[in-house]
């Protein structure tokens, strides 16, 4: 019966300790386990700035909230594509992603975030992200799409990308060419004589292989993240767009936060677009070069013949409150100008 006894006590006193040791772990990651988790869908590569930005974003974040927020990012559209990633942070699926003019499916002054030939530069831009225009986006945003703008990111010229050099518009003619699903987009190119298919980003390069495309149009870095030198020749430097877009959360998911860590979010989101405009900046400088030394060759084209071609039918396409808001652009950007040269 001792023996019994003893027999016993030497299995349950390793049991009772591996208990104890699975009862400290659960507490232990009850404990670690994050009060909000941000699941992050990015249209972008690892090696894009968006994405670095959303890097840092995530370490200051988990840090300074004391792992109270754990964010999740997702590169190359794996959770969902830019127009779906908006649906499912309205249904709370996810919570965080970047968007532009694909919100004019929500709400038209998304328009201008990329509106063709709108904007001559960086000034251009700043002024009206700042101006009422960019205040009147960052509330129906809110109001009609459910997100709210952490920041903004600027994207750098658009140029049309090909496999024959377009130098002017007579040279479109026929070019299937890939656009995202923007309205103005597809006014512009289809006046311009292209015949402009909307696709997701991450379903452009296989299109361009298989020649059911025959061009698309994004800024250097975006051609560089998207490999499209090893399907595409020539650069045509159209530059028709001047744009920027947003890092943007669910508003939903922004309310249930507390006032504290709401307060985080909103200070992190400032830091991530510093971050992210030091890189574009720096990336800016040698991204002409890494396209050419991959086999690409810039084109030069007549910009003034795009632009004089396409402008009514793009002012066309805008509904009266907008073609307003247009000429207020307008106004504003020529008193800017002119404001700069008397203080030149």
């Amino acid at each position: 019966m001792a023996n019994g006894g003893q027999l016993v006590r030497h299995f349950v006193k390793p049991i009772l300790l591996f208990s104890a040791f699975l009862l400290l772990i659960n507490c232990k990651s009850k404990e670690t386990k994050p009060e909000f988790l941000f699941r992050t869908a990015i249209i972008v590569k690892e090696d894009h700035t968006w994405y670095k930005a959303f890097d840092y974003f995530k370490k200051i974040l988990e840090e300074r909230s004391n792992g109270r927020i754990e964010v999740q990012l997702y590169p190359s559209e794996q959770l969902a594509k830019e127009i779906e990633a908006i649906r499912l942070i309205q249904a709370e699926v996810i919570d965080i992603t970047t968007t532009g003019s694909t919100l004019t499916n929500w709400f038209e002054v998304a328009t201008f975030c990329e509106l063709p030939y709108l904007m001559k530069d960086s000034a251009d831009m700043n002024l009206y992200i700042n101006g009422r225009v960019g205040k009147l986006m960052e509330t129906e945003m809110i109001e009609k799409a459910g997100v709210r703008a952490l920041c903004h990111f600027e994207r750098g010229p658009r140029h049309l990308t090909s496999n024959r050099p377009i130098r002017h518009p007579d040279d479109l003619k026929g070019l299937i060419l890939r656009v995202p699903n923007v309205p103005s987009f597809v006014t512009t190119w289809s006046a311009l004589g292209a015949k402009p298919t909307p696709m997701a980003f991450s379903e452009v390069f296989t299109s361009l292989q298989q020649g059911t495309i025959q061009g698309q149009e994004n800024p250097f870095a975006m051609i560089n993240n998207g490999g499209f030198a090893e399907v595409q020749q020539y650069v045509n430097l159209t530059g028709h767009v001047i744009s920027w877009v947003y890092a943007v959360i669910g508003e939903k998911q922004f309310q249930k936060l507390p006032p504290d860590l709401q307060e985080l979010v909103v200070q992190a989101g400032k830091e991530m677009q510093k971050y992210e405009h030091d890189l574009f900046l720096e990336n800016e400088k040698n991204i002409q070069q890494v396209l050419k030394d991959k086999g690409m060759e810039l084109i030069e084209v007549d910009t003034e013949a795009f632009a004089k071609k396409c402008e009514q039918a793009i002012y066309d396409s805008l509904s009266p409150e907008m073609q307003a808001i247009y000429h207020e652009l307008k106004r504003e950007q020529e008193a800017y100008a002119k404001s700069n040269r008397k203080n030149s």
